[in-house]
């Protein structure tokens, strides 16, 4: 879609965007909770160049949200008042490089990734086909799944700020932990180049089936979730620690911890964000009274949320 976007850097006036620009989306159409209210603004780049253009023209003091498959994020009824770029979708490039790599945009899904990476015969990632986001979102938190985290592999990101100036940095600029990473501020990431090892592609996709499967077993796939709700504190599991307090199928409205797995609050119908926050609170509250455990969520609250 052809827009014209009027940009706030002097003489430059209205340029025009190739990408897709929408006024006050529901952004329960994007999160896998199937909540949260409108984003003012939402623009879906048709491309880098395109982003650049578009952040260029933003405000300087205008609130930028990014979102992919909106699988870690918790909106909140009253909405974003502020912009959302959206790079499922448009940031989805995802090719070899080299004998022994991949470049991922920020928009590719996790799981195409460990697909793509087997079948070019690599192997190294096959945890991503069990995280439910897409790479920039990997990237953002160090993602992780079944003894795998993105970080371990790696080389090289591309990041872009407000200015819409590119940058290409190495690991060593980053500060990176469990569920956490911490770089230049003021930047984002577009994507990242991994490194991998050689590997037989019908022993790789043999092995992300069997992640899948079971993770189909243990998880309450058929229902909206965020994934895991909570980090794992050093030398537990969160959802040992929900379950032994007696928290499994514990609701608020129509939010309810899985029966399934005690680290996931599913929507069971109509739940609101707020029935999904203060069923975080209470189960943060619980586990702290019955083991002295206060937990940390992995989900990233964001909005208006009042008192």
């Amino acid at each position: 879609m052809d827009l014209q976007y009027q940009s706030k850097l002097g003489t430059r006036g209205a340029v025009d965007l190739r990408g897709e620009l929408r006024v006050d989306e529901p952004l329960a159409r994007h999160t896998s909770w199937r909540v949260g209210g409108p984003a003012r603004r939402l623009f879906r780049p048709a491309d880098v160049a395109d982003l650049a253009v578009f952040l260029q023209g933003l405000d300087p003091t205008e609130p930028v949200l990014w979102l992919g498959l909106g699988s870690n994020l918790l909106v909140s009824d009253a909405g974003f008042d502020g912009t959302v770029i959206q790079t499922q979708g448009c940031l989805n490039t995802l090719e070899p490089v080299g004998e022994r790599g991949v470049r991922a945009e920020s928009g590719v899904p996790c799981a195409k990734v460990a697909r793509s990476a087997a079948r070019l015969g690599l192997t190294g990632v096959e945890f991503l086909a069990g995280i439910p986001g897409t790479m920039g979102g990997a990237l953002a938190m160090n993602a992780g799944a079944y003894g795998g985290e993105t970080w371990d592999r790696v080389r090289r990101v591309l990041t872009i700020d407000r200015r819409g100036e590119l940058r290409e940095r190495l690991p060593k600029d980053f500060r990176i932990g469990y569920r956490r990473v911490q770089g230049p501020p003021g930047e984002w990431f577009l994507g990242a180049e991994l490194g991998l090892e050689p590997g037989d592609t019908a022993a790789g996709l043999a092995r992300i089936r069997e992640l899948l499967e079971r993770r189909g077993r243990a998880q309450p796939i058929g229902l909206p979730s965020c994934g895991s709700v909570f980090r794992n504190p050093p030398g537990d599991h969160a959802a040992r620690l929900i379950e032994a307090a007696g928290l499994k199928g514990l609701r608020v409205g129509d939010a309810q911890v899985s029966e399934k797995h005690a680290n996931f609050i599913v929507n069971t119908g109509a739940a609101s964000a707020w029935d999904i926050a203060r069923l975080i609170e209470w189960v943060q509250s619980e586990v702290a009274r019955t083991s002295g455990v206060r937990l940390t969520p992995e989900v990233c609250r964001v909005g208006g949320w009042g008192s």
